[in-house]
C-alpha cells in the first residue's frame, strides 16, 4: 500500500472540486496591484479573499520601514531567538505589544498558528483541563494535541453549556482553560464573552481569547473583542497574529501573569523555529503605531463592512448572523457553492471558498473579508456581481417577483 493512500478520498474529493472550473486552494495572483486589487488569469480582480482588514499591506510608511531594515539588518535570522539570539527588534515589538494591551508581558512567534500552538499547548498539560468552543479554528485544536490535556467542547457561542460542562469536570482536579475567539473565521460572528467571563468567574477558570480577527477590529482603541466587550480585565491570556489587521506575518500573547517569561524555556514552537526577519519586525511595528494613530482605519472598515452585508442581504441571500469584516454567504449545496465561487472569480471577484466538514454545521459558504482599503464603489460592484450571478444560478427571485426567496442555507 502507497504511504499516502490513507489520503486517497482526500485527493478523489479535490479532483472532483476543480473538475469544473479553477482550484479554489490554489488561485495564483500574477501580480498584486494594492491592498484591494490583483492580477488573475490576466483578469483586473478585486480581492475580497485576503484578511487585510486595514488595508496596510500597501501603506507607504510600512513599506518604508520594512525597506529600512531590510537593509540595515538583512533578510533574516537563520535561527531561533533561543539559539540565535534576539534582535533589537523583537524586543521592542513585545514591549510595544505589551503597551498597546496594557498588560506586562509579551512574547512573539513565527506565525498565529504557532502562538495558539505553543502557547495552549504550554499553558496546560495532563491533569489539566482545555475547554474549547466547537468552532475553534485548527491551530487551537491542535495546541491541544501537543499539550494532552483533557479536552472538552461546549457548543458554539453559549455560556450556559460553557457552564454545564464546567460543573461535569469540577471534581476532577486540575487547572481549567477557556479558549474562544473575538470574531470566528468562518461565519464572522463574535463570542458571548461578557456572559463567558461571567461562567469563567463563577468557575475559577482561566480564560485565553484569541483575537486574531478581532485586533484592529473591535474596541475604541482597537484591541478587540475583549475591549469592545469591556472585560480585559478578565481575560488572563490574549494571543492573536500580525497577518490580518498589522498585514505582515508572525503572532504573539499577551499577558500579566506573573509566571509568563517561562515559555520562553517551556515553550517548543518558539524555541525551536526560527525568528521573524527584521524586516517584518519593522513593518508589524509601523502597523501598530498606525492602529493607534488612525482610528478612522476601523471606522471605514466598519462602513464597508456594513456595506456589503446589508447590499447582499437585500438582494436576497443569507449571511451569516453579524455585519462584521467578515461576512459568510451561506448556499444550499457544495456543488453550488464551487460553481457560485468559480462565476465570481471569472466576472472578477476573488474570496475564500469554505466547503463541509470544515465549516460550521457542515453548510457550505463563500467567505468575504472586507477592508477598510476598498472603496465604496469596489463593495457596490461586489454586491451587484454577487446579484447577477445569483439570478442566473436560479438562487434568487427575479426582480419585481413575488416568489419567496430560494432557501441559500439548505
Amino acid at each position: 500500500m502507497s504511504l499516502l493512500a490513507r489520503l486517497s478520498p482526500l485527493r478523489d474529493a479535490h479532483r472532483a472540486l476543480i473538475s469544473s472550473g479553477q482550484d479554489p486552494f490554489s488561485v495564483e495572483f500574477s501580480r498584486v496591484l494594492s491592498a484591494t486589487e490583483a492580477i488573475v488569469q490576466g483578469r483586473r480582480t478585486i480581492l475580497l479573499g485576503t484578511n487585510n482588514y486595514l488595508g496596510l499591506t500597501f501603506d507607504p510608511s510600512c513599506i518604508e520601514h520594512g525597506i529600512a531594515a531590510l537593509a540595515q539588518q538583512g533578510t533574516g535570522t537563520t535561527g531561533s531567538r533561543v539559539a540565535n539570539g534576539s534582535y533589537l527588534g523583537h524586543r521592542h515589538l513585545e514591549r510595544r505589544l505589551a503597551a498597546f494591551f496594557g498588560r506586562r508581558h509579551a512574547i512573539v512567534f513565527s506565525t498565529g498558528y504557532q502562538a495558539n500552538l505553543g502557547v495552549i499547548s504550554t499553558l496546560v498539560g495532563p491533569g489539566d483541563h482545555l475547554v474549547l468552543d466547537t468552532d475553534s479554528h485548527a491551530s487551537i485544536y491542535d495546541g491541544s494535541l501537543l499539550g494532552r490535556a483533557k479536552v472538552t467542547r461546549f457548543r458554539h457561542g453559549s455560556p450556559e453549556d460553557l457552564d454545564r460542562r464546567l460543573r461535569r469536570i469540577a471534581a476532577e482536579g486540575g487547572n481549567k482553560l477557556i479558549v474562544v475567539e473575538g470574531i470566528y473565521s468562518m461565519l464572522g460572528d463574535t463570542a458571548p464573552l461578557r456572559e463567558i467571563v461571567a461562567v469563567k468567574r463563577e468557575h475559577g477558570a482561566y480564560l485565553l481569547v484569541d483575537e486574531a480577527h478581532s485586533l484592529g477590529v473591535l474596541g475604541e482603541n482597537g484591541r478587540g473583542l475583549a475591549e469592545a466587550a469591556g472585560v480585559e480585565a478578565d481575560v488572563d491570556f490574549i494571543v492573536g497574529t500580525f497577518s490580518k489587521s498589522l498585514g505582515s506575518v508572525g503572532g504573539f500573547c499577551v499577558s500579566d501573569h506573573p509566571d509568563f517569561e517561562v515559555l520562553r524555556i517551556a515553550c517548543r514552537p518558539y524555541m525551536f523555529t526560527a525568528s521573524l526577519p527584521p524586516s517584518v519586525i519593522a513593518t508589524t511595528v509601523q502597523a501598530l503605531r498606525r492602529i493607534e494613530e488612525a482610528p478612522e482605519l476601523r471606522a471605514t472598515l466598519r462602513a464597508n463592512a456594513r456595506a456589503l452585508y446589508d447590499g447582499l442581504a437585500a438582494a436576497g441571500f443569507v449571511l451569516g448572523p453579524e455585519p462584521n469584516p467578515i461576512v459568510a454567504v451561506k448556499l444550499p449545496s457544495s456543488e453550488t457553492a464551487v460553481a457560485f465561487w468559480n462565476a465570481l472569480l471569472q466576472n472578477g471577484v476573488y474570496l475564500n471558498l469554505a466547503l463541509p466538514p470544515a465549516t460550521p454545521d457542515h453548510c457550505a459558504l463563500l467567505r468575504a473579508s472586507v477592508s477598510a482599503a476598498h472603496s465604496a464603489e469596489q463593495i457596490a460592484h461586489v454586491v451587484r456581481v454577487f446579484s447577477k450571478i445569483g439570478h442566473e444560478m436560479g438562487l434568487l427571485k427575479a426582480p419585481g417577483s413575488k416568489e419567496p426567496l430560494a432557501n441559500a442555507a439548505g
